[in-house]
């Protein structure tokens, strides 16, 4: 009986030694689980996964503005010291004399005075050099010591479409002075429709028309308004890559219009520029001497095109010993190229005609009666 019971006292000895066991085993694992995960345990490093409180900034594009802000100016015009207007601009270069400004034609034109305000408000009067209204480029010049900085030039061809720019400028108002705008590059080599402002009289028939030429220019979706003409676009990096100077507006269409906004390239600006210093501000553009219109608009002129022929610049006039007189050219004559390039219509004629310089000798094709002729003659300016 005694030893029965010795058995029964060791049997539940070693029942609550395993109960003791296994709630320790339990208890351990619980705080595994909850505080180091499993898989953690076969690694060298434990991870507790605490997280850090963090704080996100973005700079944006301010380093590169405040590369170019110090460059770009107001230009300020007027006529007997009375404001007329403004637009931008940008330092571009400087010698040991003078600070060299570019800005637009269209701001410049036709005004006696032209005062440039700087980032830090201080004024100082400009010396026009000259300027060109095909190119919507005048170059301005300054007193050396006026300069608070001058802008570092990029490379236009060296920017994608989608890459960042932005402009800087004084759009709608003086009280938005050096306001800065961003985007993005849009498109490139935009053949775009300018007019000019001045309107002229018609060899023919008395009327009074407007000019009209294309610019090759850059397209960007950062705002534009009335005030940026002139101003620098930038890349990323704070190099001017253009020169602003127009957008489309709802007066284009009878849509909507919003952020289309255009640059003539850096590269056209400056070879503009240095055309302008070296030839005592004017620049001689090649002529042909020759009354144009477009096929559409040969049978206003009572000039019968053939049928088989849908673009080209048609001759209606010749003037008397001209590059086009010189050519051959005879009214009625439907110019279809100039070298390699393609005439779609007069204005493509006068673009690709500017590229040349007085005194270059250019191929000229022409369908006359439907038959296609080429003659080479040396320009005249």
């Amino acid at each position: 009986m005694e030893s029965e019971n010795k058995k029964s006292n060791k049997g539940l000895q070693v029942l609550i030694i395993i109960l003791v066991i296994a709630l320790g085993i339990t208890i351990i694992v619980d705080l595994l689980m909850n505080y180091v995960p499993l898989k953690d345990l076969f690694s060298k490093t434990v991870n507790y996964n605490t997280q850090k409180e963090v704080t996100v900034t973005d700079k944006g594009i301010a380093d590169a503005v405040e590369k170019l802000y110090d460059a770009t100016v107001i230009v300020e015009v007027g006529n007997g010291n009375k404001l007329a207007g403004w637009g931008s601009g940008v330092v571009y270069k400087k010698d040991d004399k003078y600070g060299y400004i570019l800005t637009n034609h269209h701001v410049i034109d036709e005004v006696e005075d032209i005062m440039i305000e700087f980032s830090d408000e201080s004024t100082v009067e400009a010396e026009l050099i000259g300027s060109d209204e095909y190119a919507d480029i005048a170059v301005l010049r300054v007193p050396v010591k006026s300069i608070k900085a001058v802008a570092e030039i990029g490379k236009s061809n060296d920017v994608r479409v989608g890459d960042t720019v932005f402009a800087v400028g004084t759009p709608v108002s003086l009280e938005y002075s050096f306001t800065v705008t961003r985007g993005i590059l849009s498109g490139k080599n935009r053949m775009v429709e300018m007019t000019s402002s001045k309107s002229k009289t018609s060899n023919f028939f008395g009327q009074k028309t407007s000019e009209s030429w294309y610019m090759n220019l850059l397209q960007i979706d950062a705002s534009i308004n009335s005030g940026n003409s002139g101003g620098p676009l930038a890349n990323s990096n704070g190099e001017v890559i253009g020169i602003t100077n127009s957008k489309l507006s709802s007066s284009y269409s009878q849509t909507s219009i919003e952020n289309m906004g255009f640059a003539i390239p850096i590269e056209d600006a400056l070879s503009v520029a240095q055309k302008l210093i070296d030839n005592k501000g004017k620049i001689k553009r090649p002529v042909l001497g020759v009354t144009m219109t477009n096929v559409e608009g040969a049978s206003y002129y009572d000039l019968k095109i053939s049928d088989s022929i849908k673009e080209g610049a048609v001759v209606v006039d010749v003037s008397k010993d001209s590059t086009a007189d010189a050519a051959g050219l005879k009214k009625g004559d439907v110019i279809t190229k100039l070298d390699d390039y393609n005439i779609s219509d007069y204005e493509y004629l006068k673009y690709y005609l500017y590229r040349y310089n007085v005194g270059d000798k250019v191929k000229i094709t022409y369908n006359r009666n439907g038959k296609e002729h080429t003659t080479t003659v040396t320009l005249k300016g």
